[in-house]
């Protein structure tokens, strides 16, 4: 099934033609901003070399996936901060000052949700998020409301690539493989969906992906208006 996957920035000629019948977002890096740099630079007061060498080596992205997978936030703050006691304050901020981590919206994508749910194509989100955190997204951003549902790794205790990720979304709702679509800007995370049989685009821009579905024969403008 790898030839369902976009490596490049358009939609391979072997595409079946079939119907896409939904559509699945990632959420981070797809359709919201998030990373921790936004609140890091403050707190390293622009210094990047030093708070590259913090995300890299202290809070780094493997330790912040325990906690999408489930695991509690207290108990990963103590356990790092034994570890690294003269960072322990910028530990802890990764906590307590995680909403700083949210940057806006990635609009063009947005607009593109905003079309697919206008044509009553149904729409899902598939996201590594730690589920203590994700309502705070929740209340900054009002799009979120628009999916017919949302699976939360944090939720499930799994994270992606983990098939089984993918399998409970699919499952839930009865979803073919072959006639939905996903998007998401990991390429493990696309190598995956396109294994279980999805029409896999990785995602690079807004630009790009509107040119993807509209290829895949998706009810979104060629451009937006």
């Amino acid at each position: 099934m790898t030839d369902r996957v976009r490596t490049t920035g358009r939609v391979r000629a072997t595409e079946s033609g079939v119907p896409i019948t939904a559509a699945v977002f990632d959420l981070g890096g797809v359709l919201i901003d998030w990373d921790p740099r936004h609140l890091y630079r403050r707190l390293f007061a622009g210094d990047e070399a030093a708070m590259e060498r913090f995300l890299s080596e202290v809070c780094t992205p493997e330790w912040n996936a325990r906690q999408d997978a489930g695991r509690p936030w207290d108990e990963a703050v103590a356990e790092l901060a034994s570890r690294h006691p003269e960072s322990r304050d910028l530990i802890v901020a990764f906590d307590r000052r995680w909403e700083e981590m949210l940057g806006g919206p990635i609009r063009g994508t947005v607009d593109v949700l905003g079309e697919l749910r206008g044509a009553g194509l149904p729409i899902y989100a598939l996201s590594n998020w730690s589920a203590a955190k994700f309502p705070i997204a929740r209340l900054h951003f009002a799009f979120l409301s628009w999916f017919d549902d949302i699976v939360i790794s944090g939720e499930l205790g799994t994270i992606k690539p983990d098939p089984a990720m993918f399998r409970a979304l699919l499952d839930r709702h009865g979803l073919e493989p072959s006639t939905t679509v996903y998007v998401d800007d990991s390429p493990a995370n696309v190598a995956v969906a396109a294994a279980l049989g999805m029409v896999a685009l990785r995602f690079a821009d807004p630009a790009t992906l509107r040119h993807d579905l509209v290829r895949l024969g998706l009810p979104v403008a060629a451009r937006p208006a």
